[in-house]
């Protein structure tokens, strides 16, 4: 587990990345980024904190790889920098963890400038323009239906409990099935690399 310190007040709350690298919590410099860092704590990050069917946990990494699998689907010409920033909407969470909904309705909205800071010196990093409106929409769109098939396939929702908690499935999607075979953490970490790169995403 990563070295974390935090200097109440004055100093920073970094976390020591396996690259070597401290990522500040505070303010995250887009240097203090790594692809293998980000894959390798994505893949490691389970969703639906868990509780959901297998061997293995279905992780962030894996969603992240579906999501933007989804985006293609529902919008064939998107293009590159759309698919990038899909396969990069919850990257913070291989610092800060994959927060379920219940939990955030808790805890209220603090924690949501931690994750924008990191987002923002995500795509920095990686040198994409923050999304606008229309794109965001698409990706929360491709990310619902993501949840929905996670929800009834692996994590025990029935058709009726998954549409009243995620609303109405999206048509066409039966081929994404085999998408939600939860795999295990080296495996879709290399994926998840690969892809990346694929869509431009680059270590320096």
């Amino acid at each position: 587990m990563g070295e974390a310190i935090h200097d109440v007040g004055t100093g920073p709350a970094w976390q020591r990345m396996l690259s070597g690298r401290r990522l500040d919590l505070l303010a995250p410099s887009p240097r203090d980024i790594d692809l293998h860092d980000i894959a390798h704590g994505l893949a490691r990050v389970a969703r639906w904190n868990g509780q959901t069917r297998g061997p293995y946990i279905l992780s962030v990494a894996q969603h992240s790889l579906l999501v933007e699998a989804l985006l293609g689907h529902l919008r064939p010409k998107a293009d590159r920098h759309a698919r990038a920033v899909a396969m990069l909407h919850d990257a913070p969470e291989y610092v800060v963890g994959d927060l379920i909904s219940p939990f955030k309705a808790c805890v209220g909205d603090a924690y949501k400038a931690v994750e924008a800071r990191l987002f923002a010196a995500i795509l920095d990093r990686f040198a994409l323009a923050p999304p606008d409106a229309a794109l965001l929409a698409l990706i929360k769109r491709a990310d619902r239906a993501a949840a929905r098939l996670e929800a009834v396939l692996l994590a025990g929702f029935d058709e009726a409990e998954a549409e009243a908690v995620l609303g109405p499935a999206e048509a066409g999607l039966d081929g994404f099935a085999a998408w939600l075979r939860p795999r295990p953490s080296d495996q879709v970490e290399a994926a998840f690399v690969d892809r990346c790169r694929a869509l431009g995403m680059v270590d320096v």
